[in-house]
This record gives structure tokens, sequence and C-alpha cells, in this order.
């Protein structure tokens, strides 16, 4: 299994320069993606995933130059599907080997929600503004 953070601290790091708008655009990866969720889960009780990171990942994006439009910059479709999975993981374990354990799973892949929702649904201009159901299978969690 891939090690993608090397410990607990280096998630933390992620997650707050995401915050802070200061994570270089290169860290932002798919991993980092999850193991902010994951961090945020865990260690940010004042912070509801859920509602919040839509308004965390557009203040990124825009720190940085990009867009939030129709086809651009933050997806609601795919980060609270993201969510759900990152939530599905055992609670248990240290961050950094929950995250190891989810980038491994079918969830690691970055076309991973390919699996639940069609292509012209999920990159549709409604799954961009806001949570569609998926239309191939429903999603395990």
């Amino acid at each position: 299994m891939a090690i993608h953070y090397p410990d607990d601290a280096a998630i933390a790091r992620i997650g707050e320069a995401m915050i802070a708008r200061t994570l270089p655009k290169a860290e932002w990866t798919h991993a980092a993606h999850f193991a902010t969720a994951l961090w945020l889960i865990r260690s940010r009780p004042d912070i509801v995933p859920e509602r919040d990171m839509p308004g965390l990942i557009r203040a990124y994006n825009e720190a940085f130059g990009g867009v939030n439009d129709d086809h651009n910059g933050y997806h609601e479709t795919i980060t609270q599907a993201s969510l759900r999975a990152a939530r599905s993981m055992a609670p248990g374990a240290p961050l950094h080997e929950t995250l190891d354990a989810l980038m491994a799973s079918p969830f690691g892949a970055k076309d991973w929600p390919l699996a639940y929702w069609t292509r012209e649904r999920l990159f549709s201009v409604e799954a961009r503004r806001g949570w569609l159901e998926p239309d191939r299978t429903p999603l395990p969690f």
C-alpha cells in the first residue's frame, strides 16, 4: 500500500494550509482532498465538512486564480460523495493510515465517481451546483 503522508502531522499541515489558502496548488492533489476531508472530520469539530467544505474549496480555488463556475472549480456532487467516502472509513486508525487505506480502495482512483454516475450526469451543471443522486448504481455508504 502506498504511503501518501508519513504521519498525522503531515495531514494536519495539508488541512491547515488548505484552509489558510497557503497550500501550493501543486500539492492540492486527489490524496490531499481526502486528507483534508479526513482531518476536518476528525480534528475540527468547529467545521461541518458537508456544510463548510464548499466555501473552503471555492475560496482556495479563487486564491490561486481558479474560477468556480458552471464548468470549472468547485463541484458539489463530487465533494459530497467524497465526504461520504471519507466518513465510511473506520474511525480508530491514525489519519495517515486511514488515508492510505482510502486511497488503496476503489475511491483512490481519480475517476471513482464514474462507477456511480454517468459522465453526462456527473459533469452536468446541475451536479456541479448541487447534489445529484447516482444514476448508475447507489453509493455503498
